[in-house]
């Protein structure tokens, strides 16, 4: 579980967060939406340590993250995946060794036991012998897969997406959206997604959190979202005809 308690962000003297407090809990699939400028990427990097919170306390499992020095995170960040937008694979690298990267940073394992948890990962994102390809010769969707099982190869206890199913085509984002709600129930992950996905949205959010010009507007799952009588939060959710149709059904 991470807490967010009461945290302000600003930038050259715009507030970005304005006194934000919510929680992501553990085993669920927790989405953060809002529109661009909303703050909603704002607030994943100051909860994985990439931007330093003016005010407030961000706390995993009870231990505090926020405005602490940076060998005091080390420990916590080693419990942190993290899946970046366009998948951020090195080109250079094969899918093994993109995936082996964070257990030859963070681990002290043997070369056979790195081998054997790749293969476990890569099973698991349904890519199994693709060890010796590289980037190039994949297609978008499996580029994001080899990213999720690169986040994924510490086991790690706190799962962050930033738009994991950006440039995807429909079917393949609903493929990413079933593997990181399968992974988060199977590990007991708790998964921080930034998505403006609606479909996303509907499929897997199990605690939505909607920020609307710097602030948490509503909290709540992808069946009530359907039923708010929050205007901003509708104004956001059925902004297209597809939508819109959903809602009076």
């Amino acid at each position: 579980m991470i807490e967010v308690s009461h945290i302000d962000k600003s930038f050259d003297g715009v507030k970005v967060l304005k006194n934000v407090s919510t929680v992501f809990e553990q085993g669920k699939t927790n989405l953060i939406i809002g529109q661009s400028g909303s703050g909603k990427t704002v607030l994943m990097k100051s909860c994985i340590g990439l931007h330093d919170v003016d005010r407030g306390e961000i706390k995993f499992d009870g231990r505090l993250f926020s405005n602490i020095s940076e060998k005091k995170r080390k420990h916590i960040r080693k419990e942190m995946g993290v899946l970046f937008q366009g998948g951020a694979l090195f080109d250079s690298y094969s899918v093994e060794e993109n995936v082996m990267f964070p257990l030859n940073m963070f681990t002290n394992m043997t070369a056979g036991e790195k081998a054997k948890r790749v293969n476990y990962v890569l099973d698991h994102v349904n890519l199994p012998g693709s060890n010796n390809k590289f980037p190039g010769e994949l297609s978008g969707g499996m580029i994001k897969r080899v990213a999720i099982a690169r986040a994924i190869v510490l086991i790690p206890k706190y799962l962050f997406a930033d738009e994991p199913n950006s440039g995807l085509d429909p079917k393949t984002s609903e493929v990413i959206d079933k593997l990181l709600s399968d992974l988060t129930e199977e590990f007991n992950m708790t998964t921080v997604i930034n998505t403006h996905d609606m479909n996303s949205v509907l499929q897997i959010g199990q605690r939505i959190n909607y920020i609307h010009k710097g602030e948490l507007w509503w909290t709540g799952t992808n069946k009530e979202i359907m039923k708010t009588d929050n205007a901003e939060l509708n104004n956001f959710v059925f902004s297209t005809e597809l939508t819109r149709r959903l809602k009076t059904k």
